[in-house]
């Protein structure tokens, strides 16, 4: 019996070759595409998976009500309660500075590592990285003491088994006591040295509104994470009640107003695509999802494809059914030889797409900045499970309604003339155009909001401005910068050099809290030298700008964004009669001038509150001087940035790499991720309409030949071939017109969430629901038409010679 159904189906197959390559080609694009994004879905889910206590690990972050914003960052004092108040939990680790880079010098040689890390004393407990020689116990306890990866071992001393050497760090000696190994999974904390911050920490140990650390806590096995958050609320109130009394607060009104208002943690493996905000970046899940929603359409687009074209086939394989069913075929059998034939396929397709996968995986990697391979079983699991889905849904469908034909009726050859199954196919076909109508829709309205990012003035000019990093050895940075900056100032090319802390394209920022009376609000730091904005083209709305020639200019003067003005709910002249009490300074600060708002950080979220002030007004703020900026003049760039980097590396930082770019096109990365939704958004676009564009000249196809008789019946009576086509491509036309005004408002409402994660967003165009409606019914009537024009050259004799 089985050979029979495999005779059968090849036979059917190869007769209806046009419709079996489409099937094979939608299926294929389909599965490779949901095989690719399940891979990068697989990948981002991987994160920390390495960890044996990732299960009991949780970061930590807060949330404030009044700003509706979550925080991924937490204060010693805070933490230090934690662990002494919340008996759920077991330990805890602070982290900072992630990334940091250091000139070693051991007795060997002098290197340049990067890939640091600071941490305090518990890093090792809840990342225990393989061990490769010394002992985690008080391994980073004493101030001097530093653990190094195999990497960075074999880097300064050729060899692993270094504990007890002597690396120097400016001018510290810092003593190896622990060699460990990096761990080849994903991760997101994956440090080359590892060293306690330790001034860092005496400053901040009783500073509970210094958010400077990403916080770790290891919780007892079995305690929830939930009543270590309610817990916590206990350790806010505490803070509160202490901190109130200053400001003649009530403790709830302090946490009002200065937050947090409740915290949240998040498990150790989740936080890279579950987190609400982390040290490490934002976490993106609704793109992965997106993405993997879009490549689920284009395999439901196949199967479309497969129910249409096999219910149309019907007329062909009815006599089939009748004999089959006159010797005594059930109907579970043919049922059963439908779904066989319809598996084969699938399976076909499932073999050619992991070929296809395996083929475009070295291009996917490379545009995402990943190293996938295939050798996760899930991948195959849930792939196969797919084709098995889509055999179902594909195969059932048409083969419940093959398998209900009536013997007599498809006996008699009557079947062709039916209506059967008209409507099904009908219904079928819209939903395919219904979702052709959307990814069109889509498709144009992304292009649109990326191209209105692009192109949106920004408040201010880049355009050759070379930002240079200081390196991490610098006591007293700010005198560093002033000294270089006359200097750097002669070389060749140079046409104007400052320094801003609030730099676009950085990642460094800090914020604190803004007072004015019984109102608070958080804005950006924006420490800088006088001429800073004006260095940027930054526009002044009002006021002045900083003056090197008034004293009062580095004491209590500041500049202030519209933002911030608007953040406070003052007009203009109001902003310049109020004075703002700080939360990193003990005095007023009285604003002289208000800029216009420019973007700093990423065209998709609105612009911040900033406050800018000479770096010298307040005193720590001079030890976090970080960069030198230089505007560069147009004629010989090449060349100036040869004599910058030779001065740099011979007079102000020998040994380092010479840390720099240009802002506009660090600004520029920003939208990297946008564009590439933007270029899978209009990949998948064509695979959809390429997909449903072939079904849908196949399903005309047969739809056209069961028609001929019609054809050459109206021709004889002398209809013309524009009437005939027209009379053909007609059904289409209005399937198109009518699925295209369903998912108008699918459309409209999908799109507008979408542009709702942008601060910056067009308005929801009209023109890409029309022209959608236009192109789908264009396309329509050009592959329709088609096979129309072909039927028009109908043999009359053939159809006519027994009527």
């Amino acid at each position: 019996m089985l050979n029979n159904w495999l005779k059968i189906a090849f036979i059917n197959y190869k007769k209806n070759w046009l419709s079996t390559i489409i099937n094979l080609f939608g299926l294929t694009i389909g599965l490779t595409g949901f095989m690719l994004i399940l891979m990068h879905w697989n990948d981002e889910e991987s994160f920390e998976k390495w960890n044996p206590k990732k299960d009991n690990i949780f970061y930590f972050q807060t949330y404030n009500k009044k700003d509706n914003v979550y925080g991924a960052a937490i204060s010693i004092p805070y933490a230090e309660n934690a662990l002494k108040r919340i008996s759920e939990v077991q330990d805890y680790v602070l982290m900072m500075n992630d990334g940091s880079a250091y000139k070693m010098t051991t007795k060997i040689k002098t290197a340049y590592q990067q890939g640091g890390l600071s941490a305090s004393d518990s890093f090792f407990n809840l990342f225990p990285f393989k061990l490769v020689a010394g002992s985690y116990k008080d391994v980073l306890k004493n101030d001097n003491n530093i653990a190094i990866s195999t990497t960075t071992a074999k880097n300064l001393f050729g060899k692993t088994a270094v504990v007890g050497e002597i690396i120097k760090i400016n001018t510290t000696n810092f003593i190896i006591t622990a060699v460990y190994e990096l761990p080849e999974g994903n991760s997101q904390v994956k440090p080359e040295f590892v060293f306690k911050p330790v001034d860092q920490i005496k400053n901040d140990k009783e500073q509970w509104g210094n958010f400077n650390y990403a916080g770790f806590f290891l919780l007892k096995k079995g305690a929830d994470p939930r009543s270590f958050e309610k817990k916590f609320l206990d350790i806010i109130m505490m803070r509160a009640k202490e901190n109130s009394k200053e400001g003649g607060m009530t403790p709830q009104r302090y946490i009002d107003t200065y937050g947090p208002n409740d915290t949240l943690l998040t498990p150790l493996d989740k936080i890279k695509l579950h987190a609400e905000s982390t040290w490490f970046g934002k976490p993106d899940f609704k793109s992965i999802i997106i993405l993997f929603t879009l490549s689920v359409l284009i395999v439901i687009l196949s199967a479309i494809n497969f129910i249409n074209l096999k219910t149309a086939q019907a007329s062909q394989r009815a006599k089939e059914i009748g004999v089959r069913k006159a010797i005594g075929s059930t109907k579970s059998s043919l049922v059963l030889q439908f779904l066989m034939e319809t598996f084969l396929i699938c399976v076909a397709a499932y073999l050619l797409s992991l070929a296809l996968t395996e083929l475009l995986l070295p291009s996917f990697n490379k545009f995402y900045d990943k190293e996938i391979v295939m050798n996760d079983w899930r991948i195959y699991y849930y792939s196969f499970a797919m084709v098995l889905a889509v055999t179902l849904i594909s195969g059932l469908i048409p083969a419940t309604y093959l398998a209900n034909f009536k013997a007599i009726e498809t006996l008699k050859g009557n079947f062709a003339r039916s209506k059967h199954g008209i409507w099904l196919r009908n219904g079928i076909l819209t939903l395919q155009l219904i979702i052709s109508s959307f990814f069109i829709i889509g498709g144009l309205i992304v292009n649109n909001q990326v191209k209105y990012m692009m192109d949106k003035d920004l408040g201010y000019s880049g355009k050759q401005v070379l930002l240079i990093n200081f390196s991490e050895n610098n006591a007293k940075p700010w005198l560093k910068y002033e000294r270089i900056k006359n200097e750097i100032k002669k070389i060749e090319g140079v046409a104007d050099v400052s320094y801003g802390e609030a730099a676009p394209g950085s990642n460094r920022y800090s914020n604190s809290n803004m007072d004015y009376m019984d109102k608070s609000i958080f804005a950006q730091h924006g420490s800088m030298d006088y001429n800073y904005l004006q260095f940027m083209d930054v526009k002044l709305k009002k006021g002045r700008w900083l003056n090197p020639n008034l004293a009062s200019d580095t004491i209590a003067n500041v500049l202030v964004n519209e933002a911030f003005v608007k953040k406070f709910g003052w007009t203009d002249d109001q902003a310049f009669k109020n004075e703002v009490r700080p939360g990193f300074d003990n005095k007023p600060y009285h604003i002289v001038g208000i800029v216009k708002d420019f973007n700093v950080f990423n065209p998709r979220i609105d612009v911040d509150p900033i406050i800018f002030f000479h770096y010298r007004e307040t005193e720590w703020k001079r030890y976090n001087v970080y960069n030198i900026q230089l505007k560069l003049k147009a004629d010989d760039i090449d060349g100036t940035l040869k004599r910058i980097k030779t001065y740099w590396q011979n007079n102000v930082e020998p040994g380092y790499p010479f840390d720099s770019y240009f802002i506009d096109k660090k600004f520029a990365e920003s939208f990297v991720k946008y564009q590439k939704q933007q270029t899978l958004f209009t990949i998948l676009n064509a695979m959809v309409l390429m997909v449903a564009l072939l079904g849908l000249f196949a399903l005309s196809s047969l739809m056209i030949e069961q028609k001929l008789k019609e054809v050459a019946i109206r021709k004889t009576l002398g209809a013309s071939d524009g009437t005939l086509i027209v009379g053909l491509t007609k059904q289409f036309l209005w399937i198109t017109l009518i699925a295209v005004l369903i998912s108008i408002p699918i459309g409209y409402y999908l799109m507008n969430e979408w542009l709702k994660d942008f601060a910056y967003r067009i308005d929801m165009p009209i023109w890409p629901y029309v022209l959608s409606l236009i192109l789908l019914l264009i396309l329509t009537f050009a592959v329709v038409s088609i096979k129309a024009y072909q039927a028009t050259k109908v043999n009359l004799v053939k159809y006519l010679k027994y009527e």
